[in-house]
């Protein structure tokens, strides 16, 4: 399906592109086909790789179709339309968010299922997703409170997913008993539809810690089988244990009822070079495919003032250091100041351009209104422009 991409303007305003005067539709600067290097930009600047985008919205959808999943890759990730569009029309069944303005976002660009992986309270959020719902839009929610319940129907209601929770973790109802009660609850409130069960599984330390919680997951499922409809969702998924999820999920085991389990994962549609690099589910199931780091910063070379050292035009206002600092062939960076690499190993001379490999691509999108898109051959094919 296509969604509502907006032909924003570029102009100085821009990080990373080189526009002093002047302003520029993305379409038409894409349509231009500069290379990486011929002026049009500055430095530091993120880089999105298209071979690498496209083979990973490949995999992940053929992933989840394999095993008979429903994908609902979170857009969280990215917020760039021109890459939610390529998810859904690769089959994504729905895209998932964080927050009621992220749905605001994707209500707005026609984009048609969304889940809500979050609990929202904020009544006039809540109206409005009501009304939009009311309206046809199908959005869900999760509760995980008798309260959040109440603040669900008190703005009209929606349907909802009772979301179980693990100690120590963030939201969700710590015991079947718990998330029964809070189903119980959906099932009596006026405009509220229970419709499934959801969960996150990624903080947890250790596969048998996230097979003993998702196991839970079944179990809060067939506990209140009886107050959800024929179909019945089951959510879970991030982008370091999606196998296990796989593997807990799979199949139909929900007695009288269908399961659509569906899968969130959203930072297999960049990747990484480091923090998922290492934790990615692929690692343990090579055959079922593999994926690729699709963000480059690229960064000049300022100084080097020290034997061994290279200080390298970029920092923490560019690049995610939340979950690792960025790498790159035959370097090491060793810290990050707001716009400073500090930068070990080989023998860069002052003005080298060095291509970095970034940790995390949720926090790396947040920084960068507009990044371009570049084929194998270093050439311009898209802009994307994110709203984060």
């Amino acid at each position: 399906m296509t969604v509502n991409i907006p032909d924003e303007l570029i102009d100085w305003r821009a990080k990373g592109f080189w526009l002093p005067s002047g302003e520029v539709r993305v379409r038409d600067f894409a349509a231009a086909r500069h290379s990486l290097f011929d002026g049009s930009f500055t430095w530091p600047l993120l880089v999105v790789r298209e071979s690498a985008v496209r083979a990973n919205i490949a995999t992940m959808a053929a992933y989840a179709d394999r095993h008979g999943f429903s994908f609902a890759p979170h857009a969280k990730t990215t917020m760039a339309p021109t890459l939610l569009e390529a998810q859904l029309a690769a089959g994504a069944w729905a895209l998932t968010v964080a927050t009621a303005s992220q749905a605001l976002v994707l209500r707005r660009l026609g984009v048609p299922r969304v889940l809500i992986a979050n609990e929202v309270l904020d009544a006039t959020a809540l109206r409005w997703l009501a009304g939009e719902s009311a309206r046809g839009w199908e959005v869900f929610v999760q509760v995980d409170s008798v309260a959040a319940v109440e603040a669900v129907a008190a703005a009209g209601g929606l349907p909802v997913l009772v979301e179980l929770g693990h100690a120590g973790g963030r939201t969700g109802c710590r015991t079947v008993e718990e998330a029964l009660t809070v189903a119980r609850a959906a099932a009596a409130a006026p405009g509220v539809v229970p419709v499934g069960v959801t969960a996150y599984e990624g903080a947890l330390p250790d596969a048998a810690a996230v097979d003993d919680f998702l196991a839970t997951l079944v179990a809060a499922a067939r506990a209140m089988a009886g107050l959800l409809p024929a179909e019945v969702i089951v959510s879970a998924g991030g982008s370091a244990w999606f196998d296990r999820v796989i593997k807990a999920l799979e199949g139909q085991w929900l007695d009288g009822h269908r399961v659509r389990a569906v899968l969130r994962s959203g930072a297999s549609v960049t990747h990484d070079d480091g923090f998922y690099s290492e934790r990615t589910p692929f690692h343990r199931v090579p055959g079922e495919g593999a994926l690729a780091a699709a963000l480059e910063l690229w960064a000049q070379v300022l100084s080097t003032p020290e034997p061994g050292l290279a200080i390298v035009g970029m920092g923490k206002r560019d690049a995610p250091f939340d979950e690792g600092l960025p790498t790159a062939e035959g370097f090491t960076v060793t810290r990050l100041n707001d716009h400073h690499a500090y930068v070990t190993g080989g023998a860069p001379a002052v003005g080298d351009l060095i291509r970095f490999g970034l940790s995390h691509p949720c926090t790396a999108f947040d920084k960068w209104r507009f990044i371009p898109v570049v084929d194998d051959a270093d050439v311009v094919v898209d802009v994307l422009h994110t709203y984060l």
